[in-house]
């Protein structure tokens, strides 16, 4: 989706449909402007209050357009984000089948969320038909953005676009099922990422004896019950830059049946969607490439398959990590730490600036947060604060977490060093606390998207987060550092 701005509706322009955002309390203003005729007739004819996300189709009344629709924001003094995801909704839905080009004027729209709802437009624009035999048929490339006073520049926009496509890979993936999409799969979709950025772009791929070599045998404790061999896929941007990386580690079990641990059978088709950290790193790394931003990155992702197998791990058996700490596996379902814990370790070779892994880890942290906030666990404030910014430009937003010695003898065991779960309480900061143990040679967060990776119910699917959030996230870096 190609977005514009301009300070005014662009009449020789190929939108074929104007939408303006309207303040209930200043119709009168929204009318001047475009000349509407007869506008207090048809106001009053059809009771229209400008309330939130109400619409009124205006054919033939306004001169700059003839296809033309008010859409409501209600009293904008009161209007919160989280309510202009349904704005966005309905304009897409309303042009995307029939309009290539639509201009939306946002100048109602208090100048803080003029970024925000550039960005919510794409998103409602993304739609997943792959594997139906009949094809969405959308025709909307471009949204022309209106507003006589906007902090959004060309080069902002350029970032959301790149985000969007970011973004867009991450939900593709995630939606894709686990028959399509397994770890070689992965695998196969970094390497040809690097193909398409080649100047950009370093890729290297372990294969499972090479992880046998390096010690890895808690990661191979996951992957070794499924016929779908594991792998660590490494993905450089700018390897060339002199500076420490930021270093991306996605979660990327390619379907979770709990292994011996079995799942419960309902809604058990949801767990393709255990990938979604591992789809958020790669979302992120074509998103860099397509923004361009001038910093040194290393996206990491940690792809296996948990299924029960006659080779598949017992709940009791023993490891030894690639740290040298040994693990009692009590609960084969709890897997994303055991092949995240060896990914930490592997990833000091890059003398990272800091690391930031993403999981749907935990199911403790829906219960905490729900699908509106990301679970953000780090002992580091400075970290913390930064990525809490991040989330609130991006309107991808997360919510600090404990991660405190208090927790960390829950985690202990008669066998082993570490068991790899807690007990019943405080599910998602004792699996925090289990990752904890191999990050202490860096700055670390761990972000739980469990609850903010896919939407279930009848709007089923990948919602690509939090790829909005780390791109903003570096961004942010980028100009910090200058």
């Amino acid at each position: 989706m190609k977005l514009t701005i301009n300070t005014s509706f662009q009449e020789n322009a190929s939108s074929q449909y104007l939408l303006i955002l309207v303040d209930s309390e200043q119709l009168q203003q929204s009318a001047a402007t475009y000349q509407i005729n007869k506008f207090e007739e048809i106001t009053t004819a059809t009771q229209y209050k400008a309330g939130l996300n109400e619409t009124l189709a205006l054919v033939g009344n306004v001169p700059a357009s003839t296809n033309a629709c008010l859409v409501g924001l209600g009293k904008t003094a009161e209007l919160q984000p989280g309510k202009l995801a349904k704005v966005a909704q309905t304009i897409i839905k309303a042009a995307q089948k029939k309009f290539q080009q639509i201009s939306v004027d946002i100048s109602a729209l208090p100048v803080q969320f003029h970024n925000i709802f550039a960005l919510l437009l794409t998103q409602a624009a993304y739609a997943f038909d792959e594997f139906k035999s009949k094809k969405n048929e959308f025709v909307l490339e471009q949204i022309n953005l209106i507003a006589t006073d906007s902090p959004v520049t060309a080069e902002q926009l350029q970032l959301l676009q790149a985000v969007q496509t970011g973004q867009n890979l991450a939900r593709d993936l995630g939606n894709r099922p686990g028959n399509i999409c397994f770890p070689e799969y992965l695998a196969e979709q970094a390497l040809a990422l690097a193909a398409e950025y080649p100047e950009l772009l370093k890729v290297n791929v372990l294969d499972e004896q090479q992880m046998a070599d390096l010690g890895m045998h808690s990661f191979l404790a996951v992957s070794k019950g499924s016929d779908r061999p594991g792998r660590i896929i490494t993905i450089e941007y700018h390897a060339e830059r002199s500076e420490a990386p930021v270093v991306l580690v996605g979660k990327g079990i390619t379907f979770d049946t709990g292994g011996i641990s079995l799942k419960p059978g309902a809604g058990m088709d949801e767990m393709k969607y255990d990938m979604c950290g591992a789809a958020s790193v790669l979302g992120t790394m074509r998103a860099l490439c397509e923004s361009g931003l001038d910093i040194h990155v290393v996206g990491t992702i940690a792809a296996a398959e948990n299924m029960p197998s006659g080779k598949a791990t017992r709940p009791g058996d023993i490891v030894t990590t690639m740290s040298g700490q040994t693990v009692e596996i009590l609960n084969t379902d709890a897997e994303g730490r055991l092949v995240l814990c060896d990914t930490l370790t592997y990833v000091k070779r890059f003398n990272p600036a800091l690391v930031i892994d993403i999981a749907t880890l935990t199911g403790a942290c829906v219960v905490a947060l729900g699908s509106v906030l990301t679970g953000m666990f780090t002992p580091d404030d400075e970290l913390a604060a930064e990525l809490e910014a991040a989330g609130q430009t991006s309107f991808d937003r997360v919510w600090r977490m404990p991660v405190l010695d208090d927790y960390q003898e829950q985690l202990d065991s008669p066998f082993a060093d570490i068991a790899n779960i807690g007990g019943p309480k405080a599910g998602s900061v004792t699996a925090a606390c289990f990752l904890q143990r191999f990050t202490h040679d860096y700055r670390w967060a761990h972000l739980d998207i469990a609850g903010t990776a896919w939407n279930s119910g009848t709007n089923k699917g990948a919602t690509g987060r939090p790829v909005p959030l780390l791109m903003q996230f570096l961004a942010n870096r980028v100009q910090k550092n200058g």
